[in-house]
């Protein structure tokens, strides 16, 4: 009976009352809800807010759907102690005389322990992934799976020959998880193809987007973090961004092509390069508005 009253609830205006009056919705909604007879608003919200966060999930890009999907199960089976972090984090040793390859990949899936930094993690690998992928890689998703297959083994090579230094193989030793270190460089490559957004930071102040690696790195610092997984993120994006921008404006050559055989997994997509909406942009220096 509450099902059919909260249905007719919300597709008819008024509803009879038993006396045969027209009794307007508003106040029978009041009425029944002051009693504690009706909880349908309540699920009402519950049901549109999993609608919303389903919609949200299935509109996403095919790499960054998949790579936040791997991330979140991986670390939370870590957490419940079904996957053990032992079988996945880099370990050269275990790769080249175990032929334990998976090691190669499993280290970009774990972001540590499910807290508030795997919540601010999470929120930059959903946000600036899809905003890669949807802006700068729309209709061109085997470009943007290279991207990232260059980024991990940049991060990976740089991590192998840092633990060869002798001053520098302490510190890379202890770097045996890069997933944070690889969703720095996405921010940075971001950054660096969008440098005239406006940004804040906790309301506190505001920059351009180009400065948006340099302030998560300050930040970084700041809270007692060790600076060295977002400076490989930053290295690894701004090596994938001169080869793949600058180095073909200097030479009129593009070191890095994405293989035929990751074009032929996607089909090509028409592409609709839209504006976004209430985005403010810094204007552009004035070197470059008169560049012949």
């Amino acid at each position: 009976m509450l099902t059919s009253l909260a249905y007719s609830d919300r597709t008819k205006a008024s509803i009879d009352s038993p006396s045969g009056s027209r009794v307007p919705r508003r106040f029978l909604r009041l009425n029944l809800a002051w009693r504690g007879r009706i909880g349908f608003d309540s699920d009402y919200y519950e049901i549109k807010m999993a609608q919303g966060v389903e919609e949200w999930y299935k509109q996403m890009p095919i790499i960054t759907r998949s790579y936040l999907t791997a991330a979140v199960v991986t670390t939370v089976g870590c957490s419940l102690d079904i996957i053990s972090p032992y079988s996945l984090y880099l370990n050269p040793t275990l790769v080249v005389k175990q032929h334990q390859y998976w090691r190669l990949v499993t280290n970009f899936l774990y972001f540590r322990k499910m807290d508030l930094d795997f919540m601010f993690h999470m929120f930059f690998l959903a946000r600036y992934c899809k905003l890669l992928e949807e802006n700068s890689f729309r209709g061109k998703t085997a470009d943007f799976l290279y991207m990232l297959l260059f980024g991990a083994t940049v991060l990976t090579g740089i991590v192998l020959l840092g633990g060869m230094i002798p001053y520098l193989s302490a510190s890379f030793a202890k770097i045996i998880f890069l997933s944070n270190s690889l969703t720095f460089m996405m921010v940075y490559v971001w950054s660096k193809q969008n440098p005239y957004i406006h940004m804040s930071f906790l309301g506190l102040f505001t920059f351009t987007a180009a400065y948006l690696p340099w302030v998560l790195l300050g930040f970084s610092v700041l809270v007692g973090a060790s600076p060295w997984v977002d400076l490989l993120g930053m290295i690894a994006g701004h090596a994938y961004y001169f080869l793949s921008e600058v180095y073909p404006r200097m030479t009129n050559r593009r070191p890095l092509k994405t293989p035929a055989f990751l074009k032929a997994l996607f089909a090509d997509e028409p592409v609709v390069v839209a504006r976004p909406e209430n985005v403010r942009f810094a204007a552009a220096p004035f070197d470059e508005i008169h560049q012949d």
